[in-house]
């Protein structure tokens, strides 16, 4: 494949990813207004994903032996975590609000570097948390004393929270990794993510306690009756299996870089899925500040310093650098 090719292949396949991961709360939330828990569904999601992946998960059994502190940070942090705080966001503020919170994860990483880790940061990176901030306060409307649930905002700002703890995990100098091992497949670590996912979700959702009557029934999406079955389909083969496999792939074909551009259009493409489908529109200073939101959350991801690190072996025996690695973890984001 040319290299010409490769970049469209990878980026058709990064806005795929972007439009299927940006679809899951559209179609996670008539199933919660027809009653569901949000937990449930998150159950739902995440075993269903889970039975898909179970043939990568043999395939790379080695990961449990070689990376299980990782495997545990993306099944807690990045499945687990993320998606329950979002779906239980989204029972209670609009689609597009919660993904716009969730955004400020990059910022948030550049908070764990400057404080914690005690690396400097770069004034670029400083003004990008400064947008993303005040984009998020035009979001929530501060003026007129937070429009939204508060309890809805919290929780889509812990869906960021354990997003940001996902990747300080998959930092490779952070001491997951031992200097010169393999960097670890992403999609293997999907697959074992969306398992242990699966079990801390059962132990939590209690599944057995959840009317599954609401499954063989319909549900409301502006005005159309919808089977609920389909919208389980679309939540665990679309949102989730495709959405992170397609994103995964597009990194390998574009750079990091570029893959994160393109996966910022998930907000926009949940905002207008929820506008039309939901009937859920956003106002214009709203519609402003998630603007600002993504520009600040691309600014500060791309500014992020890089711990001093040297290269790291590649899967063929040369060396990569480390921001491709990190790179191909982060399309593994349970980003929703």
């Amino acid at each position: 494949m040319h290299a010409s090719q490769g970049r469209s292949a990878g980026l058709g396949l990064a806005l795929a990813s972007a439009f299927a991961f940006g679809g899951s709360g559209v179609a996670a939330k008539p199933l919660i207004e027809a009653g569901l828990d949000p937990l449930h569904v998150v159950w739902l999601r995440v075993a269903g994903a889970a039975l898909v992946m179970l043939p990568v998960a043999w395939r790379h059994r080695d990961l449990v032996r070689s990376r299980p502190v990782l495997l545990l940070g993306f099944g807690l942090l990045a499945v687990a975590g993320v998606q329950a705080c979002y779906f239980a966001a989204i029972s209670r503020i609009p689609v597009g609000v919660a993904l716009l919170v969730e955004y400020l994860a990059p910022a948030l990483v550049l908070g764990w570097v400057r404080f914690v880790q005690r690396r400097p940061v770069t004034r670029a990176a400083a003004v990008g948390v400064v947008l993303a901030v005040g984009g998020l306060a035009c979001v929530v409307e501060v003026w007129s004393g937070l429009s939204f649930d508060a309890i809805g905002l919290l929780l889509a700002l812990g869906a960021a929270c354990c997003q940001v703890g996902y990747f300080v995990l998959s930092d490779p100098g952070s001491g997951g990794r031992a200097a010169g091992a393999e960097p670890p497949h992403p999609v293997g670590v999907i697959a074992y993510g969306l398992l242990i996912g699966a079990a801390v979700l059962t132990v939590v959702a209690r599944p057995w306690s959840m009317d599954w009557s609401v499954l063989g029934g319909s549900t409301g999406m502006s005005g159309t009756e919808v089977p609920a079955w389909l919208l389980l389909v679309w939540i665990v083969l679309l949102a989730t299996v495709i959405a992170y496999v397609t994103g995964v792939i597009s990194v390998r074909l574009l750079s990091p870089a570029v893959a994160g551009v393109v996966a910022c259009l998930e907000a926009v493409i949940a905002t207008v899925l929820a506008w039309v489908l939901l009937g859920e529109h956003l106002a214009a200073p709203q519609l402003i500040g998630g603007a600002m939101v993504l520009i600040g959350a691309f600014i500060a991801q791309s500014s992020t310093p890089k711990a001093p690190a040297g290269p790291v072996a590649s899967g063929s025996g040369g060396a990569v650098d480390r921001d491709a690695v990190e790179g191909e973890l982060s399309a593994g984001r349970a980003a929703t």
